[in-house]
């Protein structure tokens, strides 16, 4: 399988790095990949940093990853309502920095806390009931509703915080609709991420630390996945299914001498 890989997406916390503490194996990795030509980039449900954001938080912890490696549930999000939405479109925002700069910073879509044809919601470290009651009242009021993506917490230094997906409820129970999803574990994220780096879904391999996510939005794309076990789900959840990688790895090291093998 690692043969035929032309490029790689690789999931961040319990990946590459744990909390601040950059996991082994990584910049080996990375400079193999560099040296054979495989494409590369990172794939966060994060929305909350700009890809440069995150540039500057790899480079504190060592690892020298260009922003342009980074894709985020906000960036593709940007990319997907470009190719469903015409320019000049209204958009009421639910979230922060990273989300509001993918839609607005090109000025395609027109920012609109007034009559909105879209409400797109991220996480939101300062949510405020009025933007709820507003983002309610637009979408019950025909606005489509786009979420960037489904996770219910976000892993903080003190512990698991409410994440987009916490919002994206308060939402749903307000205004009785559901959202269009983008982020992982929903198949559009990888697939998008895979035309930005020039390679089709079956030679792109996914490498995570999540079934749930990482893994099982790999099978959804129909991705091939690793599992590096330096994160959330363990070997034996892996093996007894229902989501199943193609390999289980225990780091990035393992993985790499494998790929060199």
């Amino acid at each position: 399988m690692l043969k035929t890989i032309q490029a790689v997406l690789f999931d961040m916390d319990g990946v590459l790095y744990r909390g601040q503490q950059v996991l082994e194996g990584v910049t080996e990795l990375l400079h193999f990949l560099d040296t054979s030509g495989i494409a590369y980039a990172c794939v966060t449900n994060n929305a909350a940093l700009t890809p440069q954001q995150y540039e500057a938080k790899l480079a504190a912890m060592g690892i020298q990853m260009s922003a342009t490696r980074v894709i985020t549930s906000a960036l593709v999000t940007g990319h997907y309502l470009r190719r469903h939405y015409p320019q000049g479109t209204r958009v009421f925002v639910v979230g922060m920095d990273g989300l509001r700069e993918a839609l607005f910073a090109d000025g395609y879509f027109v920012a609109d806390d007034v009559l909105p044809e879209l409400v797109v919601q991220g996480a939101d470290f300062q949510l405020t009931y009025e933007t709820l009651r507003k983002a309610t009242l637009f979408i019950r009021g025909g606005a489509v509703f786009i979420a960037t993506n489904p996770d219910k917490t976000f892993p903080a230094e003190e512990g698991l915080i409410p994440g987009s997906g916490a919002v994206t409820a308060a939402l749903v129970a307000a205004s009785d609709v559901r959202p269009v999803v983008i982020g992982k574990p929903a198949p559009t994220m990888f697939l998008i991420a895979a035309e930005l780096l020039g390679a089709t879904p079956e030679h792109t391999l996914v490498i995570g630390d999540r079934l749930d996510t990482d893994i099982g939005g790999a099978l959804a794309a129909g991705m091939p996945s690793v599992l590096v076990l330096t994160g959330v789900s363990g070997r034996s959840e892996a093996e007894a299914g229902p989501i199943i990688p193609q390999m289980i790895m225990p780091d990035l090291t393992a993985l790499l001498k494998a790929w060199q093998g």
